[in-house]
């Protein structure tokens, strides 16, 4: 547990952080904005291509 507190995250660690953060968002924006929820999701849907890119080329 220790020598996991200071490993650095991985790009795409960071990236699935980032798309589970803009889907959250996304969906709390549903009932309020329909418009900017859709946004956040087209955002979201960006990350995940850019995840499933990283992890073909490794």
């Amino acid at each position: 547990m220790m020598f996991g507190l200071f490993k650095k995250k991985t790009e795409v660690e960071k990236l699935q952080e980032l798309y589970k953060k803009l889907m959250e968002e996304a969906f709390k924006l549903q009932s309020i904005n329909r418009s900017q929820s859709d946004h956040k999701y087209q955002d979201a849907d960006d990350v995940l291509k850019k995840i499933e890119e990283l992890q073909s080329k490794s």
